[in-house]
């Protein structure tokens, strides 16, 4: 029978999620002004002027800060469903009802009894530690596909495929929930859907692919884990400059070539890692699946030359279908993604004029919350490869009485 604990705990669950989500709405809705920069500029300028150019069947070919798969045009064009709101409205009230399907869809996965609710809780309890940014980028609504492919990928191996290339189309990164896939229905019906619907944006939009030239050319992001050489570099003279640069604010200038260039050498290293993974391991769990998928985008994360405060959400939904498990070993640095969220927090928007800056303070979040990150992925890994990876085998001792007939004796 059920007890009295165990039924509140939804409740005290739900009603977590609603107070939480009340503030974020607050926050978008300006209601309450959240300090620092304007969060919710990037929907009601950029996105907006996005979507006026891509109802008229185009992509935004002469703007360099369009640097998304063709499928990205869905959510950009989706507040179109809500005509009776503003661009801006709409967005958000689909932003928070994404949210809200995921945190359905970790509740629903939490009644089976290898599983549990921490990975509910771990979504109701992080994502706002990020603040109104979640409901201000469309990042919340590919992290709902991804943990929508994790959830199906045991039982159904051909949906899982199919929302993971969907998510890869709308933002690359759902491409590496299929590091853990075992089963070949996964690939194949990813590699139909990938080509299916790169075929009919191609088609039916131009310029569907133009975004690989303009990624090509960014630098390095001030957040990243790169970007940290130059924060320090700026005190001992180094004269290069802080612009807004493809979209995002970049260091430009002497030897940011070479360490973005650093930066894509370790993610080559990180992927290396990630296919002798897959070649050694071979004992692969229910769990295994998104342990693989939340170490993979952790990789991806620390090495890239960006990351920009809602990447934080993709981790928290990857660790969330982790923990849903009993069994998975990702509860460290799960813990540890929550607590970069909290520090990103601080630093966009609360603390970005120092991120800007270089001040001391400014570092020092950089510091902490792309420490934890790097963590996170080291722990993640290791974690990964001693629950999958068996151990070498050494050969045995040969018995006591063998090893003495074996001993030459002494004239």
């Amino acid at each position: 029978m059920e007890t009295k604990a165990a039924r509140r705990s939804p409740a005290v669950l739900l009603t977590t999620w609603c107070t939480t989500r009340a503030v974020l709405l607050l926050c978008v809705f300006k209601v309450y002004v959240f300090p620092g920069p304007d969060v919710t500029s990037d929907v009601s300028v950029t996105y907006r002027g996005w979507y006026e150019v891509l109802r008229h069947g185009t992509f935004p070919l002469d703007d360099v800060t369009w640097q998304y798969p063709p499928a990205a045009a869905l959510p950009v064009l989706s507040p179109a469903a809500l005509p009776f709101l503003s661009y801006e409205h709409a967005f958000f009230v689909l932003a928070f009802l994404a949210d809200l399907a995921v945190l359905a869809l970790l509740l629903y996965a939490a009644r089976r009894p290898d599983r549990s609710r921490r990975g509910a809780w771990t979504w109701v309890a992080a994502v706002p530690l990020l603040g109104p940014t979640v409901y201000a980028r469309y990042d919340v609504m590919v992290t709902a596909v991804a943990v929508a492919a994790l959830l199906a990928g045991a039982r159904h191996p051909r949906a899982m495929g199919a929302l993971a290339a969907f998510g890869a189309l709308l933002k690359v990164w759902p491409a590496l929930l299929l590091a853990g896939a075992v089963r070949r229905r996964s690939w194949a019906a990813a590699a139909v859907t990938a080509a299916a619907l790169a075929v009919l944006f191609a088609v039916a939009m131009p310029g569907a692919f133009a975004f690989l030239t303009f990624q090509r050319d960014r630098g390095t992001e001030v957040e990243s884990l790169g970007s940290l050489v130059f924060h320090v570099a700026r005190h001992f003279g180094w004269d290069g400059q802080v612009l807004l640069n493809y979209g995002s604010i970049e260091f430009l200038g002497p030897y940011v070539d070479q360490v973005s260039t650093a930066a894509l050498a370790l993610t080559g290293a990180g992927f290396g890692w990630l296919l002798l993974w897959r070649l050694r391991a071979s004992r692969f769990a229910p769990q295994t699946l998104p342990d693989a998928a939340f170490t993979a985008v952790l990789l991806f994360t620390v090495t890239s030359r960006v990351i920009s405060p809602q990447y934080l959400v993709w981790l928290i939904g990857l660790a969330a279908v982790c923990v849903t498990h009993r069994a998975s070993r990702m509860g460290a640095p799960a813990l540890m993604v929550a607590l970069a969220s909290f520090l990103t927090v601080l630093e966009f928007p609360l603390g970005f004029t120092h991120v800007v800056l270089s001040d001391w303070y400014g570092i020092t979040l950089l510091v902490l919350r792309n420490g934890l990150l790097v963590a996170a992925t080291v722990t993640a890994g290791r974690s990964l490869w001693r629950a999958t990876v068996p151990p070498p085998v050494s050969a045995p001792f040969p018995p006591q009485a063998t090893r003495a007939q074996e001993t030459p004796v002494s004239p």
